[in-house]
């Protein structure tokens, strides 16, 4: 059975580049556009890793990183954003497992991706 990622990103067209690059790496894909929609979906359908934008309106990705961790300490988490390094920083404080600027480096993403499914337990 195939991994299982939940997508958060508000920028519809980087949501739907790295659905597509996820999907064509084997993996489901679950999409959200909101934080808000983000954790809807996570506790509707938990799935094996959350990859979520920073920057975004109405609950951004550090909310969505500590409302998720609070729940689940060892939820996999990686965090994404084109703001300033320091919201990364603080992502990972937070919970994110690993961090990644835009613009993205999709082969790194996914050697990201690949090593926190295959590595058990908490960061």
């Amino acid at each position: 059975m195939a991994a299982t990622i939940l997508i958060i990103e508000d920028d519809a067209s980087v949501r739907q580049v790295l659905a597509q690059v996820l999907e064509d790496a084997g993996y489901q894909i679950y999409e959200a556009a909101t934080g808000r929609q983000g954790l809807a979906q996570f506790h509707a359908q938990p799935v094996d890793l959350v990859l979520t934008d920073l920057d975004m309106p109405e609950m951004n990705g550090l909310e969505v990183i500590l409302q998720l961790t609070r729940v689940l300490l060892d939820v996999k988490v990686i965090a994404i954003s084109g703001g300033a390094v320091e919201g990364l920083q603080v992502a990972r404080l937070l919970g994110a497992r690993q961090t990644f600027p835009k613009p993205l480096d999709l082969a790194a993403l996914l050697q990201g991706i690949q090593y926190e499914l295959q590595h058990e337990g908490t960061p």
